[in-house]
């Protein structure tokens, strides 16, 4: 959810996700998946890491690699080898001839965005966290919003991979073509993502306007607010009829940033300070949330900013939760919020968090949730500590109803004999495996669900 407004054996308490505790426990940022490794390793080098893949590999364990924990599912948990990817960090090089940057996989996309911002470039599309690393964000299939501009995987231009053998696979459109068309999302089932090489483009300004506006609004005008901006955005807050919009348009400038007192004004105190207290309160005593969710919808006015991408994309996050996140077809989303609104509205569920929902041009990604269509997402969400599966479960009954596709790495159900029928390229997927990873080495009980065993 956007705030808008709303070496081997080196493994012990360090950064990157959650540090293992005293007995060995890894847990995820939203605090409701946990494993046990047997072993875990921070590799400074790919050598170091492919000699970990085989070492693993010799001694019968699965590999699993972790970033920074921001998946809601248990994609990247293992009783077997965790691979921590914090020394594998930096920009390898820049070329500017090609427009590309090549950086090391588990380089969080906050040092990545400031980096090149410095070097006068940016990438053209982004999601709202900047705390995950660039391999555990494109594997999952982690996007913002954009109208033309897809995924940060539809950004990606080469991939280096280490596979189960422990060899180094690189591959790009014209290297290995078929490995690139799925390894862009490729869920940590074909091998460690080590190096990622992204298309950039000269840094340029982004103007924002954010401003409440009624939900009935939104959803009659949604094809022309979608159509004349190239990022849409909203934000609907259950219990109410209230949303807030945020319209990220290209500008020619001139820099207007947020000032400071007001940034922290609607990003820190109401936007975390204020919002976590609120969510305390109604875990506390549920039958407050209506009222709180009314005043919430009301807390923040308009405001219009122009500043760099990253700062206009992302926003910082504080209050936990977890998540549910489904891509349904552009077409149906109107329809899909019309009918979860009226879940919601006859149901006993008291709802603290707002739905968010973006958008996402086609992609020819293999197991993208907008491979080859153009797609919206419908985020739901609670406040971590609080019972959701009541609502997810009712919230998934109606975007499966659309054939959505859930976010990989988000709260789901789904299993592989339903992605065979919502995915056109399933097959391709895990045919790519079977050559890949025969023995399974990088298995776990969420991927022996997706994709079959």
């Amino acid at each position: 959810m956007s705030s808008t407004r709303t070496a081997s054996g080196r493994a012990n308490g360090r950064p990157g996700g959650r540090p293992s505790g005293r007995n060995g426990t890894w847990r995820n940022w939203g605090g409701n998946i946990s494993a046990r490794p047997a072993r875990e390793v921070a590799p400074a080098s790919v050598d170091e890491l492919a000699d970990a893949v085989r070492g693993a590999a010799g001694d019968g364990l699965r590999v699993k690699a972790v970033g920074t924990g921001h998946s809601f599912t248990s994609i990247a948990a293992t009783d077997g080898l965790l691979i921590r990817p914090y020394l594998l960090t930096g920009i390898r090089g820049i070329d500017r001839d090609a427009m590309t940057v090549t950086v090391e996989a588990g380089t969080p996309l906050k040092r990545l965005n400031m980096a090149l911002a410095r070097e006068g470039l940016s990438l053209t599309n982004m999601g709202d966290i900047m705390e995950q690393t660039v391999s555990g964000a494109t594997s999952t299939g982690t996007h913002g919003t954009g109208r033309d501009s897809a995924s940060i995987s539809a950004q990606i231009r080469a991939l280096e991979l280490v596979t189960a053998d422990g060899s180094v696979l690189n591959c790009s459109e014209d290297e290995h073509p078929e490995v690139f068309a799925a390894a862009r999302i490729g869920l940590g089932a074909l091998g460690v993502v080590t190096a990622i090489t992204f298309a950039v483009e000269p840094v340029f300004l982004l103007t924002a306007r954010e401003e409440p506006m009624p939900l009935d609004r939104v959803l009659s005008d949604f094809d022309a607010l979608w159509s004349e901006n190239e990022h849409f955005e909203f934000y609907w807050f259950p219990h109410t009829g209230s949303t807030n919009t945020k319209r990220n348009n290209r500008s020619a400038g001139p820099e207007q940033p947020v000032g400071r007192f007001q940034g922290w004004l609607d990003d820190e105190f109401l936007s975390n300070g204020v919002f976590q207290a609120a969510n305390w309160v109604g875990r506390a005593a549920p039958g407050t949330i209506p009222a709180i969710a009314r005043i919430s919808s009301r807390a923040l006015s308009a405001r219009t900013y122009t500043d760099t991408p990253y700062k206009v994309f992302t926003s910082p996050r504080r209050v936990r939760f977890v998540e549910m996140e489904y891509a349904v077809p552009r077409e149906a989303v109107v329809e899909t919020l019309r009918e979860l609104r009226a879940m919601v509205d006859r149901s006993r569920l008291r709802i603290s968090f707002p739905v968010e929902v973006r958008t996402a041009p086609a992609d020819d990604i293999t197991l993208s949730t907008a491979s080859g269509r153009d797609s919206a997402y419908i985020a739901v969400h609670m406040f971590r500590g609080t019972p959701y599966q009541a609502y997810f479960t009712a919230a998934e009954r109606i975007f499966t109803a659309h054939e959505g596709r859930p976010h990989w790495g988000k709260i789901h159900t789904r299993d592989a004999e339903y992605f065979s029928r919502v995915y056109p390229r399933f097959g391709e997927f895990t045919a790519l495996r079977d050559r890949l990873d025969p023995d399974r080495l990088f298995q776990n009980d969420y991927l022996r669900r997706v994709l079959g065993p």
